[in-house]
């Protein structure tokens, strides 16, 4: 089941026939966060890339991880020359780029696409390298949506005494639960569509794509619902050591990553498909409108407190600006 979500992730890695700029006679290792692991998708593709990318003068050994904590320890540690994990994960790496899953910055797909079309371009190419790491690329892998079991859970009071599934290695979305009333339960991706599917907690943040590998159904039936509104958005990052790999490799592979974003968007669509419209829950313009204070208000705080990166803030907040120039954090922004 898994491995059906997984299929979406590695084709958003966009690894197939990457046209990398040749690096003769350099070998890398690259540890693979692949949950099904050796014989996964993201193992797949990645093997795809290792023989164009030895067409190409890089010999590669990729190392597969079903821990994704243990594919960026490996990073860190000099034991992999790059790794392909999560955005959030990857803040520890590029405080810039790991803001890009910044809570409520990117309401829609269309604000992502022109954020990472800055991001391609070569003038953002120093902001994607920083304490020794490189950013070889960047690729959608879904929005996440709130999960209820009880759909009578469908505003930020009534989630008040809910237990809240949060990723134990980011903090930051511990401090937005906790500022709605509600309990945050440490989870991690190997477990948190259990604990809702078996009622250990009531809620929790996921990309529609898990719906049908996750069985995210069981946890929804029979009185649950999916609130429609996106909450952020999740990205999928290689992130390599800069002494293993050229400038102009990093800024090729960033470009191909961005060539691909309609392609794995149409992909994520196809999987989110399986998601039944009666469980999408709509809810009021006020309600929103109560979302986006308390988001925004999350983002600012998780700034100050040195998680987030202003200046990834700023250009969000730019974007946003750029599709509905009335909106109030347009005329007095704050971010």
């Amino acid at each position: 089941m898994i491995k059906k979500t997984l299929l979406g992730i590695a084709a958003a890695v966009g690894m197939l026939s990457m046209p990398l700029a040749a690096q003769a006679d350099k070998e890398v290792t690259i540890c693979v966060w692949d949950i099904v692991g050796q014989n996964g998708p993201a193992m797949q593709s990645m093997r795809e890339w290792q023989t164009k990318a030895l067409e190409l003068g890089i010999k590669s050994t990729l190392k597969s991880h079903t821990n994704e904590a243990l594919a960026a320890e490996e990073l860190k540690a000099g034991k992999c020359d790059a790794a392909l994990i999560t955005g959030i994960r990857g803040r520890q790496f590029n405080k810039y780029t790991g803001t890009l899953d910044a809570l409520g910055a990117m309401p829609t797909d269309e604000h992502l696409h022109t954020v990472l079309r800055v991001l391609a371009n070569p003038a953002s190419a120093a902001k994607q390298k920083a304490n020794g790491y490189t950013i070889l690329g960047v690729a959608p892998a879904g929005a996440a949506y709130v999960f209820v079991r009880d759909k009578e859970i469908n505003t930020l009071a009534k989630a008040a005494g809910k237990k809240f599934a949060v990723l134990e290695h980011d903090s930051t979305q511990a401090e937005l639960v906790a500022e709605v009333g509600a309990t945050p339960v440490p989870s991690d991706v190997t477990n948190f569509s259990s604990r809702f599917n078996n009622g250990q907690v009531d809620i929790i943040a996921s990309p529609l794509v898990a719906f049908d590998a996750l069985e995210l159904y069981r946890g929804l039936t029979p009185n649950g619902a999916i609130i429609d509104y996106p909450i952020m958005q999740i990205t999928l990052q290689l992130i390599g050591r800069s002494g293993s790999f050229t400038d102009e490799f990093a800024q090729q592979s960033r470009e191909y990553f961005f060539s691909n974003f309609d392609k794995v968007q149409e992909g994520l669509k196809r999987e989110a498909a399986n998601v039944d419209p009666k469980w999408m829950q709509d809810i009021p313009a006020e309600d929103k409108a109560e979302y986006e204070v308390l988001l925004q208000q999350a983002r600012i705080q998780i700034r100050d407190q040195g998680h987030y990166d202003g200046d990834m803030l700023t250009l969000q907040r730019r974007v946003r600006c750029s599709m509905n120039p009335g909106h109030s954090e347009c005329t007095n922004p704050v971010e």
